[in-house]
């Protein structure tokens, strides 16, 4: 039997919600092990003089936890 659990992460990047969410599972993937997948709950973003300055992913990450 295997047990997996889910957290909520927010990200950023200046360069698009693709960077953001990657940035993020990479981060979590330094003290996180056995991630198995990412759900995309929200993508925002930040204007500043009508132009996109800064991307916001809200993700949930699951991973198996150790038995």
């Amino acid at each position: 039997m295997s047990v997996v659990k889910v957290v909520e992460l927010v990200a950023d990047s200046p360069n698009g919600w693709k960077d953001a969410i990657e940035k993020a599972v990479e981060k979590a993937s330094e003290t996180i092990h056995n991630i198995s997948g990412v759900e995309i709950k929200n993508l925002t973003a930040s204007v500043k003089d009508g132009k996109v300055v800064d991307y916001k992913a809200d993700l949930h990450l699951a991973f198996r936890v150790d038995e």
